[in-house]
């Protein structure tokens, strides 16, 4: 009797977090084949546009003259509320020397660190040089219930193909800022819709952000990426380079710790 009551409880229980359909037939090796063919190919090692050739300075090298303005995802032009104003001028007060932890999300998508697109029918996988992944289910699952769901560094993402177009929902995004000093100071009731999709030799990551509690209408912005050819494999590596200073409230460089002076 015990065991059949453990069995059925174990049934029930895979039941309760089993995954859900796949929006299409992959359960054979001939299925998911056919499904790969339907899919875009986005090879190479993705670098946003803004931050081409960036040195230890954070400073990209010089655009041609007459390039178009390059959009950001820091936030400081959202239409923010009183709320989010008054976020925005605390993050202004205290960024100065402020190091990070990484990039999160959504500025992973906008930095100078490359990132690869790994895209299977049942998910899209983006990872970074930093370890950063973020992970897009597009087997036709809905975001998972509300008790299922906390805010994260990446949030959680679903989405589906339009064409040759990855639409990108992301919800339970943890406050950007609180994780990169440079990230919007968007709440973690966000929401963030991205359409990308390659146009040429540019990979375009349309975004909108719609925030109850800090914006006053949606934000958009278009960012481009382009494939940073130095990179002939993915090097993984985490934070602990970050040599930000402050100098009388601005950010300098520290040298490499070898060669700091030691502590008095």
């Amino acid at each position: 009797m015990r065991t059949r009551l453990f069995a059925a409880s174990a049934a029930a229980l895979v039941a309760t977090f089993a995954a859900p359909a796949l929006a299409q037939d992959t359960t054979t090796a001939e299925a998911r084949a056919e499904a790969f063919k339907a899919l875009p190919y986005w090879p190479g090692f993705w670098v946003s546009e803004q931050y081409l050739h960036t040195t230890i300075s954070g400073n990209a090298a010089p655009r041609p003259p007459g390039s178009p303005p390059l959009e950001r995802l820091n936030g400081f032009d959202a239409p923010y509320n009183d709320e989010g104003k008054a976020r925005q001028a605390e993050a202004a007060r205290t960024r100065a020397g402020r190091r990070a932890d990484g990039w999160g999300y959504p500025m992973m998508m906008d930095a100078a660190t490359p990132f690869q697109v790994m895209i299977t029918p049942e998910e899209t996988m983006i990872a970074n040089g930093y370890g950063e992944v973020r992970h897009i289910y597009t087997d036709g699952r809905p975001f998972p219930a509300e008790e299922d769901l906390w805010p994260t560094v990446w949030g959680t993402s679903i989405g589906h193909w339009e064409g040759n177009a990855l639409v990108i929902e992301t919800v339970q995004v943890q406050m950007p800022y609180t994780y990169f000093h440079g990230g919007p100071v968007f709440s973690e009731e966000a929401k963030y819709t991205e359409r990308m999709h390659l146009e040429g030799d540019r990979l375009v990551d349309e975004f909108t952000v719609e925030d109850p509690v800090t914006l006053t209408g949606p934000w958009s912005k278009t960012i481009t990426h382009v494939r940073e050819e130095g990179y002939d494999r993915m090097i993984q590596m985490d934070f602990s380079n970050d040599r930000t200073g402050n100098e009388n409230g601005v950010n300098t460089i520290e040298p490499p710790a070898d060669e700091r002076e030691p502590q008095q």
